[in-house]
């Protein structure tokens, strides 16, 4: 065997190597004879020691690159043993021993964008090769000249474990004996620019305490309990089911609350309050808290701020063990530009788009995924596939997907390049929503895909098969900011603005619609949903009970931040927690028990959530004379169930109301806002409403009040 020339070696010996595989390690010289070649700088003897008894002695080449020859019928398995001038020894495993430990159907589908469980592959495993345990370590750095792994383990010097590059696949990989559970670690990379780089792992599973930004090895070993909820999930459909969600910053829902803490009172609490779902705010690894999740460092580590995947795992399972749903919030639109993360992941634009007219978000100060590379379309694909298996969570939404669908967003007139059919329609980002939309439906039945988009591009949840983008659900940002405008109104005014709440039925059969109050309309200065409504405490809640009686009885399913169910008064900060105390006061207790009741009566009417997106489910109440203050319209199932909402947002009672209900029998009160019980002044129709042949009925609307009536027959 030729031995390597002087720079070869010199570049080994400094980690900064393309193939040291090449070079260190065992080589077959000739046939039964060996070389074995070894790093180990400032020793004074180096030695293989062989598993059938032999030491061999191993000479210095140059900067200490050790070699030694033997002969063996077959490769054998060896120590490096090495001594040094204090008297001072060690022996260990060679880590350039081992072949592979991704195979080259794995490069292959990495290469094509197509490997649907990239996480099994890249990253860090731990993995057992023979009698050796040690975790291979993988990363995709395609423009790296050389790469290093380095950590706790090797003292942060990664001289002595450079990485081999396994060709086009832009994969780089080294099996390090000497590594485990629990071990931190960064990659080191050689830029083409000739500068060192240290950066997380991109695929890691579990990252250091934020502010620290190390990688952290990590092995499962939770052992769900959720088989009957997930084959239940698999077998229905969520959008002809019940799902009324309970949107939580863990952090500030109540501080100090880790994921197995969390799991006994946030289960008691949602099971009481009713919610069908919680939905979490992100939960992928951020370095900036004061992001809320939303510029995610860590795409498949939970934040390790509450504990560690498996504690995650059991909050999920507990969840589910309770009849309770789990959506995460999920952030493929952009990624921040911390030099320890994806950011110029190799040196160069890698998992950004190169132009900056499609690679950055200025006003957050983001970057934008290359959604037309394959491999970074592959790593998000993926990631949204590993929130499903890993975690078992039952739904993802998608955060500013209107930042993503268009090329144009937030920019001026000359910032933003044309397609090349010269629209402003991102065609790379619908074609990776359609691609991971209809990916996640395949492997996943039952799951719920979630947009957040605000503009009307149509299709949103229409089948990727029909040209849509393939959500399941798509949140309704019209709605939200018309009724939210209305409901702030002083009801003296409201009349001339009927259209404000009445124009989401023109176009809420149009999609799948999810109704969502969140965390962005209690944020930045708008207050909590309580301080927007007009009028003293007594008539703010009681514009609380009936606008989320509208709410819950509009078609599409809701989504209510946290907080907002007892009426706290202050403006949401994920600094501290919500502001429990107010439960204390009996008018915010009433209100808490409201949103229980409305919450359970809404489950029990399949009326409320059957037919959401049919618009022969629904019909408008009162034509052709339309009262301006009051709004009423009727809801069926499919089992011609029937449950009429009316709402009366003046500040005055209505008596001898006169309705067309869409059938003569008994109309039993179901739910009334205006409930003494819940802190209303009682205005009612004793528990039932009867109408005549006809539908004709006579009827008392509270003030700043909604009835639901259910059809009982004749």
């Amino acid at each position: 065997m030729t031995a390597p020339d002087d720079r070869v070696i010199d570049t080994i010996a400094t980690g900064s190597y393309h193939a040291p595989h090449d070079v260190l390690g065992l080589h077959a010289d000739a046939a039964g004879s060996w070389v074995v070649r070894a790093r180990r700088p400032l020793a004074a003897t180096v030695s293989a020691d062989l598993d059938d008894g032999r030491s061999v002695p191993m000479r210095h080449l140059r900067s200490g690159i050790w070699e030694g020859s033997f002969e063996a019928p077959k490769a054998p398995a060896y120590l490096i043993s090495a001594t040094y001038d204090d008297g001072s020894g060690y022996a260990a495993e060679d880590p350039y021993r081992f072949l592979p430990t991704i195979g080259e159907l794995d490069l292959h589908l990495i290469r094509e964008g197509r490997h649907e469980q990239l996480w099994h592959v890249l990253g860090a495993h731990v993995r057992r090769l023979g009698d050796v345990e040690g975790v291979a370590f993988t990363v995709w750095a395609p423009h790296a000249q050389a790469v290093r792994v380095v950590g706790d383990f090797n003292g942060w010097d990664g001289q002595g474990h450079a990485m081999r590059s396994l060709g086009s696949s832009g994969v780089w990989e080294l099996f390090v004996p000497d590594a485990g559970v629990g071990s931190v670690y960064k990659f080191e990379i050689l830029t083409r620019a000739g500068d060192w780089i240290l950066k997380a792992d991109p695929m890691a599973r579990l990252a250091e305490i934020p502010p620290a930004t190390g990688s952290v090895v990590t092995a499962s070993e939770y052992t769900w309990g959720d088989g009957d909820w997930v084959a239940a999930r698999a077998a229905g459909a969520p959008y002809a089911a019940p799902m009324s969600v309970y949107e939580v910053h863990l952090g500030s829902w109540r501080q100090g609350l880790s994921y197995r803490d969390a799991a006994d009172e946030l289960i008691a609490y949602v099971t009481d309050q009713g919610f069908t779902h919680v939905e979490f705010m992100p939960l992928a690894e951020h370095p900036f808290g004061g992001s809320w999740g939303y510029q995610v460092s860590g795409y498949y580590a939970p934040t390790s701020r509450f504990g560690r995947p498996d504690d995650l795992r059991y909050l999920i399972d507990r969840l589910h063990g309770a009849g309770i749903g789990v959506i995460m919030d999920w952030v493929p639109g952009h990624f921040p530009k911390d030099a320890f993360a994806l950011a110029r992941f190799d040196g160069e634009p890698l998992y950004e788009h190169a132009d900056p007219r499609r690679g950055e978000h200025r006003d957050w100060g983001t970057y934008i995924f290359d959604y037309g590379r394959s491999e970074v379309r592959n790593f998000l694909v993926a990631n949204a596939l590993y929130w499903f298996e890993e975690f078992h969570v039952d739904g993802l939404r998608v955060d500013a997907v209107a930042s993503m669908l268009y090329l144009d967003y937030s920019r001026e007139p000359g910032e933003w390049e044309p397609n090349i059919h010269g629209g402003r329609e991102n065609l790379e980002a619908i074609g990776f929503l359609q691609e991971v939309n209809a990916t996640a439906y395949k492997r996943f039945p039952g799951i719920a895909m979630i947009a957040e988009e605000s503009t009307s591009f149509p299709g949103v949840t229409a089948p990727t098969s029909q040209g849509g983008l393939g959500f399941g659900f798509k949140w309704n940002m019209g709605w939200m900011n018309d009724s939210l405008q209305y409901i702030k109104r002083d009801p003296m005014y409201r009349a001339h603005h009927e259209g404000e709440l009445t124009f989401s039925f023109v176009y809420a059969f149009s999609e799948n619609y999810v109704l969502p109050i969140s965390h962005d309309e209690v944020v930045h200065g708008k207050g909590s949903l309580i301080a927007r409504m007009p009028g003293d405490h007594w008539q703010k809640l009681a514009n609380m009970r009936a606008y989320l009686s509208y709410m819950w009885g509009h078609p599409g399913k809701q989504l209510l931040f946290m907080g907002q169910e007892f009426g706290q008064m202050s403006e949401w900060s994920e600094s501290r927690s919500l502001d429990w105390w107010m439960l204390d006061q009996p008018p915010h207790q009433q209100l808490h028990a409201f949103v229980a009741a409305l919450n359970r009566v809404y489950r029990e009417q399949p009326a409320l959530w059957q037919r959401d997106s049919d618009a022969g489910a629904f019909a408008r109440l009162g034509a052709p004379r339309w009262d301006p203050n009051v709004v009423a319209f009727a809801r069926h199932s499919y089992e011609g169930e029937t449950v009429a909402v009316i709402c009366n947002f003046s500040g005055v009672p209505i008596h001898g109301f006169e309705l067309d209900l869409p059938a003569a029998g008994t109309w039993r009160e179901i739910l009334n806002s205006d409930a003494q019980e819940y802190g209303g002044s009682g205005v009612g129709n004793l528990g039932a409403v009867h109408a005549a042949d006809g539908g004709r009925a006579t009827m008392a609307l509270p003030p700043l009040g909604v009835l639901w009536l259910r059809h009982e027959g004749s």
